[in-house]
């Protein structure tokens, strides 16, 4: 094999392209399928490799190599240490190379099932995707949950690249019968174009050059196929969109908007909207590092100045004033689940779109999609790499566009708000016009006049701990002394609401998540009355205990951790649970076999164990009075 390469031959290689334009795709499919073994040859047939990058890989290929005396191209890709050792792709590795007639940029991703999240972050940005299949195994659950996220993520032109064909004798009859598999399930996603394609990535059959071992195939091969592949579009003619990443202020004579233009394109004189309150203006100039352009179009990264000062501020979207994008705080979207704990409608999360930031809930998931039959399911949860379909609500109203018609303005992702992990990404597909059509409305009599004529600032207790460590029991207590003292109160116990509000709901991870959500809520209205509200409820989860603090302003929700040891609350036991859960005959117990998270800072820290019901009221009641919830 001729590795004599001079970086000479490389840069003229680097220089030549045609006017195609340039083309991102990514490798894909399910693990060991040859995706970096397919990169790695078309980087070396397009002669863009130096001399002394194939001498270490040459050295690679005998260390870690898999193909025998042969090079093994898929090391060109495998950079870390632990994807050699395992023959596997973890990240996502990106290569540029170039032919006459095209330059490229090239995804490898991965194939394993827990690194799905990387073959969607290659897919996100991707025109094409080259879907590998073995062709001794066929198509396989990863590969058709690989197609499904590229049609989700907006690809439209798919390669059945049936990979290893030497393996199998080069039959032309298993080639058609992979094809006639893969078509079956795949036709029904809407791609624009399938082209199946017979390979050895090993040994370039019918990547750059045609095999005269299947001549039986008289196709393009890959190079061929992705050179004249015409993937223009229309992302410029679309309304203007520009997220702002910053207020660009450095000094009083200067302030302009930065972002990147993620759609459409723009003058100076052009009017324009920010899309969330409506405020309009023209612009004045158009500022780059390189001077100021007479028109900047999507892709570019700008700095508009207008015309005059109007409120913006990172997160917005300025937009066109002719085109303006759905602006709503209630959407419905594709989701591809991407955490091992499972998706829990009805949980907070942040949600990131563009450069803003909101916490959301998933309000409803409408089905999940069974990856084998592409078939719509109902579910009540999404497990990890699971796909569904929900209703979101944010805490305040978002700009989008359909993810179909502008990718940047209808992606997000949804991030823990306690390990700041990315859990979820989204594909926006319509608003819901409850939540354009629904306004809060104004009230004559507002909350602070309603705690004034109590003379007191209205507040939630949020007593949490464990089964038997006298949530209940002090709650009670120190509403009786707060009536007494001629306090307005209510109280919220979790026994009590679950033979009202919360009966339809059980003890699973997801009803536990709802019957917090319901509370809060219920919480909220209370507060707004100018009541003082305790709330008695295990509580378990942190996030769902931090949505309810989200729901009133600051200061008003107070947690109480009414704390005590597992062994006092057995040897307590009021209501004989621990003694059920022993025996099995209760599932989902908090402290037996589903969790309990400690709170971590809360207002108050009470443990039970050496004081009385007596005591621990009084603290809460001299904790509240020091923060001046009593007037």
């Amino acid at each position: 094999m001729n590795i004599e390469r001079t970086r000479a031959d490389v840069m003229e290689r680097l220089t030549q392209s045609g006017g195609q334009g340039v083309l991102r795709f990514l490798t894909c499919g399910s693990v060991d399928d040859g995706k970096s073994t397919l990169i790695g040859r078309l980087l070396y047939d397009s002669k863009l490799l130096f001399e002394d990058q194939i001498n270490v890989l040459e050295r690679d290929s005998r260390k870690h190599g898999t193909a025998g005396d042969e090079i093994d191209f898929a090391l060109l890709l495998d950079g870390l240490e632990a994807e050699r050792e395992q023959g596997i792709t973890i990240d996502v590795a990106y290569r540029f190379f170039s032919t006459e007639k095209r330059k490229f940029v090239v995804a490898d991703t991965p194939g394993h099932e827990q690194y799905t999240r990387n073959m969607a972050t290659g897919a996100s940005t991707a025109d094409v995707a080259v879907m590998m299949i073995d062709a001794r195994k066929g198509v396989l659950i990863q590969t058709l949950r690989h197609t499904y996220i590229a049609r989700m993520m907006g690809i439209r032109h798919i390669v059945l690249a049936v990979n290893k064909m030497d393996l199998v004798e080069h039959s032309r009859g298993r080639f058609h019968e992979i094809v006639a598999e893969y078509l079956k399930s795949a036709d029904e996603l809407g791609f624009e174009s399938i082209t199946p394609i017979p390979m050895s990535a090993r040994y370039g059959d019918n990547v750059t050059k045609r095999s005269d071992d299947m001549s039986w195939y008289t196709g393009p091969t890959l190079i061929e196929h992705l050179e004249g592949l015409d993937i223009d579009s229309d992302i410029q003619n679309e309304p203007f969109r520009m997220p702002v990443q910053w207020v660009n202020r450095p000094n009083l004579n200067f302030r302009g908007y930065s972002g990147t233009i993620v759609a459409g394109t723009i003058q100076p004189g052009d009017a324009i909207v920010v899309a969330q309150s409506g405020q309009a203006a023209n612009v004045e100039r158009i500022v780059t590092a390189d001077g100021d352009l007479d028109e900047a179009v999507a892709g570019d990264a700008v700095t508009l100045v207008l015309n005059h000062e109007i409120d913006i501020s990172r997160g917005d979207v300025i937009a066109s004033a002719e085109g303006r994008p759905e602006v709503t705080d209630q959407f419905a979207a594709e989701l591809l689940w991407m955490s091992e704990d499972d998706l829990l409608p009805g949980r907070s999360y942040l949600l990131k779109i563009g450069t803003a930031t909101t916490p959301a809930t998933v309000s409803a998931l409408k089905h999940r999609v069974d990856v084998n039959t592409y078939e719509k399911k109902p579910s009540r949860k999404l497990e990890m790499n699971g796909i569904g379909f929900c209703n979101l609500s944010t805490a305040r109203p978002i700009a989008f566009d359909p993810y179909h018609k502008i990718r940047d303005m209808g992606a997000f992702i949804l991030v823990d708000r306690f390990t700041n992990q990315t859990v979820g990404a989204g594909m926006i597909e319509f608003g819901l016009r409850r939540a354009s059509n629904i306004h809060h409305h104004a009230m004559d009599v507002t909350k602070e006049a309603r705690a004034q004529i109590k003379g007191q600032k209205p507040a939630i207790l949020w007593f949490t701990g464990l089964s038997g460590a006298g949530k209940s029991t002090v709650a009670n207590l120190v509403e009786r002394k707060l009536s007494q003292a001629g306090h307005h109160t209510y109280s919220l116990d979790g026994d009590n609401i679950r033979h009202g509000l919360n009966r339809d709901l059980g003890f699973t991870d997801e009803d536990r998540v709802e019957n917090v959500r319901r509370i809060g809520e219920v919480g909220k209205l209370f507060v707004d009355s100018g009541l003082i509200v305790t709330c008695s409820f295990i509580s378990p989860f942190r996030s769902e205990r931090q949505m309810v603090r989200e729901l009133v302003d600051d200061g008003e929700f107070i947690e109480v951790f009414i704390d005590a040891p597992l062994e006092v609350c057995i040897e307590r036991d009021p209501k004989g649970l621990y003694k059920k859960a022993q025996a099995g005959e209760i599932k989902n117990f908090t402290g037996f076999d589903s969790p309990y998270e400690v709170p971590e800072a809360p207002e108050l820290h009470i443990q039970t164990a050496d004081l009385s019901a007596e005591e621990a009221a009084d603290q809460v009641i001299a904790e509240i009075k020091r923060m001046g919830r009593l007037g």
